[in-house]
């Protein structure tokens, strides 16, 4: 039979687990508020930046060249990989991970290397002795990220792409918000950006691409060299932005699981020391009547 004493230090060891746990889910409740607004102010920008590209697209010549434009070989990738600086969320991390995983085993034969934005995809990865391109850790911790922290990021990426020419092709993988309890991880390119929108969420069978009729008064080529860099630049800044709320809202929900075990625990546990406690009752009044009797 289990101590008494024991079940007590027990119970109080998990209450102040719940304790731990229902602050968590607040201060999360607090941060996934303001991170949900700037995901959803930053949307339409990202969205109408690239309508308005893949419109300038389809009025461009085929033969028009850019470095950002076109496509060079299939061997050697950049997969920009977005996760936490923290765990205790649930699955968030665990899925981001096996995303990558996928991905590097559905591409056998190239060369990948990975950019991990987040200290748990830079940590699972570098155990692994994975091809590390570079590391941007405390980005997305403080539960906000600024726009220069996503322009660091871009320009490293495009630096690679075009000055240095170490790959061919960039691709970035992240969690998108639906909900508090939804979370969808993407996976997309980045480089090079293509000239039409079949891949794009923009031209759907459901939602297809409006081309509106602008007037551009620059040269195609002066309008894509001062909007393509903004636009990866934009993708990785909203990605950022997605993640944030995604994990927020993957903590908050991990966290709200994690008080409601915690008061199914006590319980039981609770239950369990009043039987522990009744039978040491029980066994005293035996004692007692049994001397009596002797005597």
């Amino acid at each position: 039979m289990p101590n008494l004493l024991d079940i007590r230090r027990r119970i109080k060891s998990v209450k102040n687990t719940q304790q731990i746990t229902k602050a968590m889910k607040m201060v999360s409740a607090a941060k996934l508020k303001r991170a949900q607004d700037r995901v959803v102010t930053a949307r339409p920008f990202a969205n109408k930046m690239m309508e308005v590209l893949a419109g300038l697209a389809e009025r461009t010549d085929e033969d028009f060249r850019h470095p950002l434009l076109d496509a060079r070989g299939d061997e050697r990738y950049l997969l920009v990989l977005v996760t936490a600086d923290k765990g205790l969320c649930g699955a968030f991390n665990t899925n981001l991970i096996k995303a990558a995983q996928t991905f590097i085993r559905e591409h056998p034969g190239k060369q990948i290397e990975i950019m991990a934005v987040g200290r748990k995809g830079r940590d699972f990865f570098r155990r692994r002795g994975a091809d590390l391109a570079g590391e941007y850790i405390g980005v997305t911790g403080k539960g906000r990220v600024e726009f220069s922290e996503a322009l660091e990021i871009a320009r490293d990426v495009i630096k690679r792409y075009t000055e240095n020419q170490e790959i061919d092709k960039a691709f970035l993988i992240y969690n998108e918000f639906k909900s508090v309890l939804q979370q969808r991880v993407v996976t997309e390119q980045l480089l090079p950006v293509s000239r039409n929108d079949s891949d794009s969420e923009l031209g759907t069978a459901d939602k297809p691409l409006m081309l509106v009729d602008y007037i551009y008064e620059q040269p195609p080529a002066e309008i894509f060299a001062r909007l393509l860099p903004r636009l990866i630049e934009t993708q990785i800044f909203r990605a950022l932005l997605e993640s944030i709320a995604s994990e927020q809202g993957a903590r908050m929900t991990a966290m709200d699981s994690a008080s409601k075990n915690a008061r199914e625990l006590i319980d039981s546990l609770t239950l369990n020391m009043n039987r522990v406690r009744q039978a040491a009752i029980t066994n005293e009044i035996i004692e007692v009547v049994s001397g009596a009797a002797a005597q």
